[in-house]
């Protein structure tokens, strides 16, 4: 009865003052007397109040006031269940909402994706979002929260302001840092900031994920600059696949960093940019990371490991085109043949079968033993009725610019490399029957090597397994110093120098034809092409910009068919202040939308802040997202305040003031007058 009444009975006096009834405590018993509905919402107020007790909390006036105000604007949840819903507790105190639009706000984080929280200061919209954002991060239904917040209050612009940039930023991110601390353990904060666990920046850091503009995307029509994407335009994503391009942000000058694997590829990115990577641990777990480059420098190696696996783009589909030469065909003749063409165009094996295939692959064309291990490809109709008459293989030759070409300076042509899975396959196949093969190591899985000396093949077959989902090392051997060969028993020296490529491939994808190396190959098994970043080193300042893209694990392909992206996954993202963000940058922000994640955008309409009568993004994003599911607006008003009631009235007498003013300046209502037109002057 102590706590239900308050010290001194200082909430029955309140009850009795917000009743309509008589309120008489005798001992342990309440009597109420009065009209019938006054009586009945009298003993409401008490059931209410003692069922709070029962949840263990206090009561206090506020409370008690919000139980009696919950109760006369008659919904259908009950007080009791409203006042207790508990968020977060720590060392003795329970985060809860205070208000039914609070708990409705609550409510609504929990059932939407993208919730915002617009109403007055002190109603407890960003403290609560933050307190749902810790629960998410405790219950691990999120692995990272980010706070922020637009610099632009009081119209300050943040070159101009004294001390560091961080001394700069604080006093604008100081109330996320006060709700924080109220929440998390303090002496954890540094550790989790430091690990990305929870990061706290302006917004306009927010989209500082980026590259520079030289640094290339891979698209269906090959690499191009990151500069020249426009909106609409499509790039390959981590499945292979096309996804478009929805936003294109410029991002200014920015320390930019070169991240580069063990396997030799690298790109460009700034410390913001983001990876999704997986660390020994997490492969364990079947579960990925987000990290930003900046994340990562000092800690890529736990001993002799490498700490961070990039995931490998699935084999790209580009888009089919007709080809004049059996892909398998081609790799075949690009390893072992002759490409002269000032003769019979001709092919060398020590393998029969090779000679077969080739010979089934081309139409036309009959693969004859010359001698020994060399081949003659002579076309079956070419001297039919006196007639000379071209051989195929020759013609296309020519056309694809291969005629004339020597081991050091054979190619790929383009229309082979940016062609559908099975073009691809079948060329990378015949190359590595003819100039490749399984190394097999007692007790290891098998992996594929490939040996050219000419230059342009080397980066062709590099293409060719990247493209495909796979990884390749590689090393040069030197011909100066190198002991020479020996053919026909006589010594022959190197001209050239070769290229050794050491091969992973996908399981899924076969690198063998010739029936030796395929059962030597899948009697050791080819084992899991693997990516791990290796050194990340700044290499100074340069113009950047951002893209989104529409994939939906918001992956996309760089340099050297390195997967990244810079969009949020798993991530709890609140912007708070919002009203001082203009249109462009609130479309911004929510299209960082990750896999996964939630965002929480909380403001005051009334309390704009932006510059040169700037339009507010939260004003007009109502209208822009009316209807889209997920997307929830929740309304908080000056009976939600939770700080000192004077502010719910200081509140309730500033929309009083705006609505007379508002009132003011309308038109009278009245007759429309018509203006006086100018008599026309005759002629």
């Amino acid at each position: 009865m102590v706590a239900l009444l308050g010290s001194g009975d200082e909430l029955l006096r309140l009850v009795e003052a917000e009743v309509d009834a008589d309120v008489h405590v005798r001992g342990n018993e309440i009597a109420v007397t009065g009209q019938p509905a006054d009586n009945a919402f009298a003993v409401r107020v008490f059931d209410e109040l003692i069922a709070l007790l029962g949840t263990g909390q206090q009561l206090r006036p506020d409370s008690v006031r919000r139980v009696i105000g919950m109760l006369r604007s008659g919904g259908s949840e009950r007080p009791a269940d409203v006042l207790s819903l508990d968020i977060i507790s720590r060392r003795g105190r329970t985060i809860r909402p205070k208000t039914l639009n609070q708990k409705r706000y609550v409510d609504a984080i929990d059932a939407h994706t993208i919730v915002f929280g617009i109403g007055p200061a002190g109603t407890g919209k960003t403290y609560l979002a933050m307190a749902k954002a810790v629960q998410a991060l405790q219950t691990k239904q999120v692995n990272r929260i980010i706070l922020t917040r637009p610099a632009v209050e009081a119209g300050e612009r943040l070159g101009y302001l004294p001390g560091t940039l961080s001394e700069k930023i604080d006093p604008y991110l100081r109330p996320l840092y006060d709700a924080l601390h109220d929440m998390v353990d303090p002496e954890s904060i540094p550790r989790l900031m430091q690990a990305g666990t929870i990061e706290v920046a302006p917004l306009a850091y927010m989209r500082g994920r980026a590259q520079p503009y030289r640094s290339e995307v891979l698209t269906p029509e090959g690499f191009v600059p990151i500069g020249t994407l426009r909106v609409g335009d499509l790039v390959i994503g981590s499945d292979g696949t096309p996804t478009p391009v929805l936003g294109v942000y410029p991002q200014g000058v920015k320390q930019v960093y070169r991240v580069a694997t063990q396997d030799g590829a690298w790109t460009l990115a700034c410390g913001e940019h983001l990876w999704t990577v997986a660390t020994p641990e997490d492969k364990r777990r079947g579960k990925t990371r987000t990290l930003e480059t900046q994340e990562m420098v000092g800690k890529l190696r736990r001993g002799a490991i490498r700490r961070y696996e990039l995931p490998l783009v699935q084999p790209v589909h580009f888009e089919p085109t007709d080809v004049p030469l059996d892909p398998y065909a081609l790799g075949l003749l690009l390893g072992d043949g002759c490409l002269t063409t000032t003769t019979t165009p001709a092919f060398s094996t020590a393998d029969p079968e090779l000679a077969v295939a080739l010979e089934h692959a081309l139409d036309g064309i009959s693969v004859e033993r010359r001698s020994g291990y060399d081949y003659v490809l002579r076309h079956r109709d070419g001297g039919r009725g006196g007639l000379r008459i071209a051989n195929p293989v020759t013609v296309v030759l020519r056309q694809l610019d291969l005629a004339g070409t020597t081991s050091a300076t054979k190619f790929v042509p383009e229309n082979y490399l940016r062609n559908s899975v099975t073009v691809r396959t079948a060329v990378l196949q015949g190359l590595l029957d003819s100039d490749g093969g399984p190394v097999t190591q007692t007790g290891r899985t098998c992996r594929i090597q490939y040996t050219t000396t000419s230059p342009g093949l080397k980066d062709d077959v590099t293409f060719l397994v990247r493209s495909l989902g796979g990884v390749v090392y590689t090393r040069l051997r030197e011909s100066a110093g190198r002991p020479p060969g020996r053919a026909n028993g006589r010594p022959v020296e190197y001209r050239e120098d070769a290229y050794i490529l050491d091969i992973r491939l996908p399981a899924d994808i076969q690198p063998f034809r010739l029936t030796r190396k395929r059962r030597a190959y899948e009697l050791a098994g080819g084992g899991r092409p693997m990516r791990f970043i290796d050194s990340i080193e700044p290499i100074g300042e340069m113009d950047t910009l951002c893209i989104q893209v529409g994939a939906q694990d918001s992956l996309y392909v760089t340099d050297d068919f390195l997967v990244t992206h810079n969009t949020l996954n798993d991530a709890f993202v609140i912007l708070d202040e919002a009203q001082n963000t203009t249109a462009e940058q609130m479309k911004m922000f929510l299209t960082r939308l990750g896999f996964g994640s939630k965002i929480v955008v909380t403001g005051d309409v009334t309390q704009v802040d932006l510059p040169g009568g700037a339009q507010s993004g939260l004003k007009i994003v109502r209208e822009i997202l009316d209807g889209i599911d997920d997307v929830h607006f929740a309304n908080l008003t000056s009976s939600d305040v939770v700080r000192h009631r004077l502010v719910g009235d200081i509140v309730d007498a500033y929309e009083r003031w705006d609505n007379a003013k508002q009132q003011q300046n309308r038109p009278a209502s009245g007759p429309p007058v018509r203006a006086n037109r100018p008599r026309r002057q005759g002629s």
